[in-house]
């Protein structure tokens, strides 16, 4: 799953609603499910930047 721009803004929302007065027990799970989908996300990306990395010698002459 790809983070989008509305799951960034929920999450964003429900942090500042946190703050600010509190969360219902629907606003906790949907935040902690949030949260789960946006690491996912962030791990799958690093994982594939990472995978596209190659690493040249300069010193090798061949």
């Amino acid at each position: 799953m790809a983070i989008t721009q509305e799951m960034i803004d929920r999450i964003n929302e429900l942090s500042r609603k946190k703050k600010a007065e509190g969360l219902t027990e629907e606003e906790q799970a949907e935040q902690k499910v949030l949260y789960k989908e946006y690491i996912a996300a962030f791990r799958a990306n690093l994982k594939s930047q990472l995978d596209c990395i190659e690493i040249v010698d300069g010193d090798s002459k061949n």
